[in-house]
């Protein structure tokens, strides 16, 4: 085979791993960069990174845990070169039992033997990606992999560049502040006094 024919050879195995993958990163890069322009010029540029880089990807190996790196650095990398400070909501430490805690006080454990599943089920997906949206970046991140993109552990290290340990620490800590938001955003959007209201009627 030559040359020529190699690299077009590549081209097309990476452009059939990398279109499945498109929905995804551009779902990842919205919520990372918040606004459309952004996204798909994020999505642009890791498109590009990983193209250039693809000869040192491993066939066989997690295509989309590989890209997502690329997505993630060049996310990170556009963040320090506009020397932005990341933007959260004041989450101070929060009580590992946070949501079981406060439906108790709302009086929500009448009808249900886990209140705090019951009140996250009636929240949609917006709600709870805006959920984690409120979170510090480091724990926001891991949270939209592991929640959002459903990729184990390793996978996110990998994407991170970080260890498997520091993955866990972060979605523990990311999991119990993300309770505090969801527990917020359920009040705003008037979820806790219909369940209030549906308890008070049964």
């Amino acid at each position: 085979m030559s040359e020529t024919d190699s690299k077009t050879a590549d081209a097309a195995i990476f452009e059939s791993l990398l279109t499945p993958q498109l929905g995804a990163a551009y779902g990842m890069a919205l919520r990372l960069s918040g606004n459309t322009a952004d996204a798909e010029d994020l999505v642009q540029e890791a498109a590009l990174l990983a193209f250039r880089g693809f000869k040192t990807f491993e066939l066989g190996t997690n295509f989309k845990a590989w890209f997502f790196r690329i997505l993630t650095n060049a996310y990170f990398g556009k963040r320090r070169r506009e020397k932005r400070r990341p933007t959260s909501v004041d989450l101070e430490d929060v009580p590992e039992r946070y949501l079981f805690e406060r439906t108790a006080e709302a009086g929500l454990h009448e009808r249900s033997n886990d209140p705090a599943s019951h009140l996250v089920s009636e929240m949609d997906v917006e709600q709870v990606t805006a959920a984690i949206d409120a979170l510090p970046e480091e724990y926001r991140v891991v949270s939209m992999l592991y929640f959002l993109e459903d990729l184990s552990y390793q996978d996110i290290a990998e994407v991170l560049d970080i260890p498997v340990g520091t993955v866990r620490s972060r979605l523990h800590r990311g999991r119990r502040m993300l309770q505090k938001a969801l527990w917020h955003i359920a009040e705003e959007a008037g979820i806790i006094s219909k369940l209030k209201n549906e308890d008070a009627a049964s």
